[in-house]
């Protein structure tokens, strides 16, 4: 399910809103309005660079731990989870 941002012009916010499917009406989860705007939303990539999306061999997650290796980081927090 795609994550879309959204403008309220009602009450002047911008959520992020988990749509099922594109029939979906959205709604407004703090004025409850169904006037949202549809905005370009910046989500990162996995790797942040262009090329390949998926991790080499040699790559390392955020908190240093190769893909598929059991790191021990992997509790609520930054982006793998590490609490800090």
């Amino acid at each position: 399910m795609p994550l879309y941002d959204f403008h309220c012009p009602e009450c002047n916010r911008v959520i992020e809103l988990l749509m099922r499917s594109p029939d979906d009406q959205a709604v407004c989860p703090e004025c409850g309005s169904t006037r949202l705007e549809k905005r370009m939303a910046a989500h990162s990539s996995l790797s942040g660079k262009s090329g390949n999306s998926l991790p080499g061999p040699n790559d390392t997650a955020c908190c240093g731990s190769r893909p598929g290796e059991k790191s021990g980081c992997a509790g609520p927090g930054s982006c793998c989870g590490r609490t800090f």
